[in-house]
C-alpha cells in the first residue's frame, strides 16, 4: 500500500537557491518566484550574486544565491533565514549554510561532491555534512546531475548544455516540496526560449524529472506544503524587479504627459536592466541611447529635456560622481530631468552587485554652488513603478533634474506586482508658457509657485536659448550682476521648498510608542518586519519611513519630536541621521547603521532596538 502523504499549510516559507555563477540559481528563483505570485502569493526577493564576472568553477567566491520568501499574507523581507537551501555544489553548502534554519531542509548534488569539489571548498574530510555539523535527516542527497544527464540522453544536446539544465531539476523537486502548479513554470520556459523550442522542451522535461523524483521518493520530506494566499485582491499580478518596474513607471509617466521617454545611459552594475528594459519599448515612444560615458548620458538627457521630452539618466553611485557638472546644468537651465541612481556598495567600484546606501549626501550637495535638486527614494521593488511616475512628475511640473534613489536589492529584488490602470494615476501638467504670454514672454518668468515657464522648441514666438552661465532674471541674457545672481540662486532653492508632498506616515503605535524607528527608502520592509515583530511582543513601537528626502514633509519635525526615543537606522554611516539633524533643530536620535552590503537582519534590527528601549 502507497504511502499517503499529508499535505500541510503554512502561513510563509523561505527557499534559498545556490550554486555557481553559471548554474543559473537566478533563473531557478525567478521561476519559482513567479510561480508564487501568479497564485497570489505574496513574494519579497534577494539575488546575491558574486562580482566576479566568472570566478573558478566550484570556488569559494563564485557562489551565486537567490532567496525568496513566500507569504500567505504581506511578506516585507526575503527573510533572515531559509527553510529551504538548494545547494548544486559543495562550495555553495559552505558559504550558504549560515543562511539557513538550524531545521532547514537541504537539497544538494551528491555529484558535485566528489574530493576535488570538497578541496576546492576548502573542506577538511570528506563528510561535509558531519564536519559542518549537519544532521542527515534533514538533507535531500540525489545524484542530480546523473539523473539530468540521463533524463536528456536522447535530446541530442551536448553535454554542456545537458548541465546547464541541473538548476531545473532542483526546481522541479522545490516544486514539488511546496505543491507548485508546474504548468506555470512550463509557460515561464516556453515563453522566454519562444525562438528555441528545443531548449525549452529540454528544460520543462528537467523540470518534470524533478517533481516525480520527489513525489516517487518522498524525498526524504516528512511533508508536502502549500500556502494559500490569504486576502485576495482581484487583478492581473506578476512577479516584477524593481529595475524593470522603475523602467515602466517611467513609460507610464510619459504616456500619462503625452511625452516622447528620453533615456541617456552609460552601463553600470547594477542600474543597466533599466536600459535593456528601456530599449525593448520603441513602439511605446521610447528612445534609448548607450553614451561612452556617464557624463554624457546625462548631457544627452538634458538635451532631450530641452527638446521637450520626458528626459532620464541611470546610473551608479561613481556615475553620479561624473554626471554631477551635467546635471548642476539642468538645475541653472531649470529643466525636467530624472536622475535615477542604483546605490551600491562604495567607494570607487566598493562592492559593484551588492546595496548600500550610501549616496544620500552625494545626490543632496555632491554638485558645485548652490544647486538644491530634489531627492526621493522608492521604498520596495514594486514601488520602484510609483516612484519613477511620482519623480517624473515632480520634474515635469517643477521643471527641475529630481534624483530618485532606489539600490541594488530594490532593483533586484522583486515581488508581487498587481498591473495598475494607469487612468488611476493622477494628472502630470507641466509648466507650459500661456499663449496670452506671447511677445512679452522672456526664458526665466514663473508660474505663481516659481516654477519657470517651458518653452518647447517649435513654438512659434518662444525661440530662446538657455546655457550654464547665470542668466538675467528679467531678460534670459546673460548676467553677472551680483544681485541677480543672489536672485536666481534665491528663486531656484524656493522652487524646490515650494514642492508640496505628502506628509510623513507613522505606522504601528503612533500615539504612544516608546520607540520610533525612522529609516528611508529600500530598508522599509525590514525595518517594518522588525517593528511587527517588536509589537507582537508587547513593546509599544512605530515606524517613520521616508520616501521624500528633499523637500522633506512638513510634519517631519512635528513626527520626529513627539516620542521619547527615536533611532535612525540605515545601511551607510548616518547620513539620513545627519541630514534630518540639519534641518530639524534639536534633534538628537540614537543612530544604527550597517555598511555590510546586505540587508538588514530582521532579528539583528529587534535586539538592537530593544537595548534602546530599556536604556
Amino acid at each position: 500500500m502507497a504511502e499517503t502523504l499529508e499535505i500541510k499549510e503554512l502561513d510563509q516559507v523561505v527557499v534559498r537557491f545556490s550554486g555557481d555563477s553559471g548554474d543559473g540559481m537566478q533563473l531557478a528563483g525567478n521561476i519559482f518566484s513567479t510561480v508564487s505570485a501568479t497564485v497570489g502569493n505574496s513574494i519579497s526577493t534577494f539575488p546575491d550574486y558574486p562580482a566576479d564576472i566568472r570566478a573558478p568553477q566550484g570556488s569559494l567566491t563564485g557562489v551565486s544565491g537567490f532567496q525568496v520568501h513566500i507569504g500567505a499574507g504581506q511578506v516585507f523581507t526575503p527573510g533572515d533565514l531559509c527553510d529551504v537551501l538548494v545547494a548544486m555544489n559543495a562550495a555553495a553548502l559552505k558559504t550558504q549554510y549560515r543562511y539557513a534554519k538550524p531545521n532547514a531542509t537541504i537539497i544538494i548534488d551528491t555529484d558535485s561532491f566528489g574530493p576535488k569539489d570538497l578541496e576546492k571548498a576548502a573542506f577538511k574530510t570528506d563528510d561535509p555534512l558531519k564536519e559542518m555539523g549537519i544532521d542527515p535527516d534533514r538533507v535531500i542527497a540525489c545524484p542530480l546531475t546523473t539523473m539530468v544527464k540521463d533524463c536528456l540522453a536522447d535530446s541530442g544536446m551536448d553535454q554542456k548544455g545537458i548541465l546547464k539544465c541541473r538548476n531545473m531539476f532542483a526546481l522541479g523537486l522545490v516544486c514539488w516540496l511546496f505543491s507548485r502548479d508546474t504548468e506555470i513554470a512550463f509557460n515561464f520556459l516556453r515563453e522566454k526560449f519562444a525562438k528555441k523550442p528545443g531548449l525549452a522542451d529540454a528544460n520543462i522535461k528537467v523540470i518534470q524529472a524533478g517533481y516525480d523524483y520527489g513525489h516517487n521518493t518522498h524525498s526524504s520530506a516528512a511533508n508536502v506544503y502549500r500556502i494559500e494566499t490569504k486576502n485576495k485582491v482581484p487583478g492581473r499580478y506578476m512577479d516584477i524587479t524593481g529595475n524593470k518596474a522603475t523602467a515602466y513607471g517611467f513609460i507610464a509617466a510619459a504616456e500619462k504627459a503625452g511625452l516622447k521617454l528620453y533615456l541617456g545611459s552609460y552601463p553600470i552594475t547594477p542600474a543597466t536592466d533599466v536600459l535593456h528594459e528601456l530599449s525593448k519599448h520603441k513602439s511605446l515612444g521610447v528612445t534609448t541611447v548607450q553614451c561612452e560615458d556617464e557624463i554624457a548620458g546625462c548631457a544627452s538627457a538634458v538635451g532631450a529635456s530641452f527638446a521637450g521630452a520626458l528626459a532620464v539618466t541611470s546610473t551608479s553611485g561613481p556615475g553620479i560622481c561624473l554626471k554631477s557638472e551635467a546635471m548642476n546644468l539642468a538645475v541653472i537651465m531649470e529643466l525636467p530631468l530624472v536622475v535615477l541612481d542604483v546605490q551600491r556598495g562604495g567607494p570607487a567600484t566598493g562592492l559593484p552587485t551588492k546595496s548600500e546606501q550610501t549616496d544620500l549626501l552625494q545626490v543632496l550637495f555632491g554638485r558645485n554652488g548652490e544647486s538644491p535638486m530634489p531627492v526621493m527614494a522608492a521604498l520596495s521593488p514594486t514601488d520602484c513603478f510609483d516612484a519613477a511616475y511620482d519623480a517624473s512628475k515632480m520634474a515635469l511640473e517643477h521643471m527641475t533634474p529630481v534624483v530618485l534613489l532606489t539600490d541594488a536589492f530594490v532593483a533586484n529584488g522583486s515581488g508581487a506586482f498587481k498591473l495598475p490602470k494607469l487612468d488611476e494615476y493622477p494628472a502630470i501638467e507641466p509648466p507650459y508658457v500661456p499663449e496670452e504670454l506671447r511677445g512679452t514672454w522672456t526664458p526665466y518668468m514663473r508660474a505663481e509657485n516659481g516654477t519657470r515657464y517651458w518653452a518647447v522648441p517649435g513654438r512659434e514666438g518662444f525661440a530662446h536659448i538657455l546655457g550654464g552661465l547665470e542668466k538675467d532674471d528679467k531678460t534670459g541674457a546673460i548676467s553677472t550682476n551680483p544681485e541677480n545672481h543672489d536672485l536666481m540662486t534665491r528663486k531656484r532653492a524656493q522652487k524646490i521648498a515650494n514642492i508640496e508632498v505628502p506628509d510623513l506616515e507613522v505606522l504601528g503605535d503612533r500615539d504612544d510608542a516608546e520607540l520610533l524607528i525612522v529609516g528611508f527608502g529600500g530598508t522599509y520592509g525590514h525595518l517594518r518586519a522588525a517593528m511587527e515583530e517588536m509589537r507582537s511582543q508587547g513593546k509599544k513601537v512605530a515606524l517613520a519611513h521616508f520616501r521624500y528626502i528633499n523637500p522633506l514633509p512638513k510634519n517631519t519635525a512635528e513626527v520626529l519630536k513627539k516620542y521619547p526615543r527615536v533611532v535612525v537606522a540605515e545601511q551607510n554611516m548616518g547620513q539620513l541621521a545627519a541630514w534630518l539633524r540639519m534641518k530639524v533643530d534639536g534633534f538628537v536620535p540614537y543612530q544604527y547603521n550597517e555598511v555590510k552590503g546586505q540587508p538588514f537582519v530582521v532579528s539583528t534590527l529587534v535586539s538592537n532596538f530593544e537595548q534602546i528601549i530599556n536604556k
